[in-house]
């Protein structure tokens, strides 16, 4: 909340009440990310409706993607709530934890479709494995976890796909699809084996 040009700031008659949860001025300049999305969630709870939807997406895929904030997925894919399951990570790889989604998602929740998109431009192109090494380096502990990146998003793209149609806790492995979005363009560009 702000005030208006040339005002100091709220006054007794126009400001909130006692009680009030609207931030003055002075603390909405200091507030936190965490802080303000806190305060758009207030705001869109207090116009939500319960949809009365099923857990399980209506549509039948789930899509696994880069967590790039650039990618609007429910936008770029014509998606509204509820179609899917959205699976994000670093580089949209498929890995033993996206396979665990997948397998929830699947034998659970009924979905049979993957689109897997990887995007131009991706962080995981600039980084390689080493980047564990100067975790170890830092903090002292050696991470547990592979880092996945790439230099080439369709040949990891293919990985990804390989990765789920062979695993043995996937039983719907027939539509798997891969993508790279174009960050610049907005479209999709299919990639085949």
């Amino acid at each position: 909340m702000s005030t208006s040009p040339g005002s100091s700031g709220p006054s007794a008659s126009n400001g909130p009440s006692a009680g009030s949860t609207a931030p003055s001025a002075s603390s909405a300049a200091t507030a936190s990310v965490t802080d303000r999305l806190v305060q758009a969630n207030t705001e869109y709870a207090a116009a939500f409706t319960d949809p009365g939807m099923d857990a399980r997406p209506v549509l039948q895929v789930a899509v696994v993607a880069c967590m790039d904030a650039r990618l609007d997925l429910h936008k770029a894919l014509g998606l509204a709530l509820g179609d899917c399951h959205t699976i994000r990570n670093a580089g949209g790889v498929v890995t033993d934890d996206t396979i665990r989604s997948l397998a929830i998602s699947q034998r659970a929740l009924g979905t049979r479709s993957v689109v897997l998109i990887h995007h131009t431009g991706c962080g995981m192109q600039t980084i390689t494995e080493d980047f564990r090494t100067e975790l170890e380096a830092e903090v002292g502990q050696r991470p547990t976890w592979s880092v996945e990146a790439f230099t080439d998003a369709d040949q990891d793209v293919r990985q990804s796909m390989a990765r789920v149609r062979t695993s043995p806790f996937l039983p719907h492995t027939d539509d798997v699809r891969g993508f790279v979005f174009d960050v610049h363009t907005g479209r999709l560009r299919e990639i085949t084996n």
